[in-house]
């Protein structure tokens, strides 16, 4: 993408350039170059609005999209007999029927954003390890959704008895905060975590995927039809100034 973005740019410079040679010509009356500079201008505009907002758009919908499909889905999931290190690649899991939060060892860590966090644990309670020191490796996670200093997770889908369901956090500028969690509820709960994954608890992950590309194709028209707007107003400006004015 970013060589197209750059190939764009060689294109919109080489019409500055046309505008540079329109105006050492003006004294010859054979070309107006106060129109190449006008789309000079605009397309430098155009450029940037386009890699500003289709480089952010790509970052909050596209690139998610993308990597959670190139990530596998694992079905019919444990959480009490699989450990993280063995599902280090799954993008989407779907836990078994009896798999629920535990939201009696939920946690919060703080820091400007409130970064929660729950272990996904089922009835078969075979999450303890020699000694008996419980274990969890898979973690629900939501930002701003727990108070920080007690057990009261409430992210997402916690209260739904459909969710069986964990869609892989991809945000890594988050991801260490969320750890952060986990160890002070290692700390407070006297619980294992030795290889946590985080995954938002949800009822149907496909359809937070999908809206992902939703979100991306609904952005994408939206910057293009906003832009088309805004460059016919120019347009229409630019018109009447050079009508009127002379210029």
């Amino acid at each position: 993408c970013k060589a197209l973005s750059f190939g764009i740019l060689f294109i919109v410079l080489m019409i500055g350039w046309m505008a540079v040679g329109a105006w050492r010509r003006a004294d010859q009356g054979m070309q107006d170059p106060k129109w190449y500079t006008f789309v000079f201008i605009t397309a430098v505009i155009a450029w940037v609005f386009a890699f500003v907002f289709g480089n952010n758009n790509f970052k909050m919908n596209i690139r998610p999209f993308m990597d959670i499909m190139n990530l596998n889905i694992y079905p019919s999931v444990d959480p009490a007999q699989y450990r993280g290190q063995q599902l280090m690649d799954a993008g989407r899991i779907i836990f078994t029927e009896d798999s629920h939060l535990d939201l009696s060892v939920s946690m919060g860590f703080r820091n400007l954003d409130t970064y929660c966090v729950a272990p996904i644990t089922s009835k078969t309670a075979a999450n303890a390890t020699a000694g008996g020191v419980p274990s969890y490796d898979f973690w629900a996670v939501g930002i701003n959704c727990c108070s920080g200093h007690a057990p009261d997770f409430h992210c997402g889908e916690y209260n739904n008895l459909n969710a069986r369901s964990g869609l892989r956090l991809m945000r890594d500028d988050q991801r260490a905060y969320f750890r952060l969690a986990v160890q002070q509820a290692k700390g407070a709960y006297n619980i294992r975590a030795p290889h946590p994954i985080f995954m938002y608890w949800m009822q149907d992950p496909m359809a937070e995927v999908n809206a992902y590309q939703d979100a991306g194709y609904k952005f994408w028209l939206v910057g293009v039809a906003g832009y088309a707007g805004f460059q016919v107003i120019l347009v229409i400006i630019a018109a009447v100034v050079f009508s009127k004015f002379g210029i």
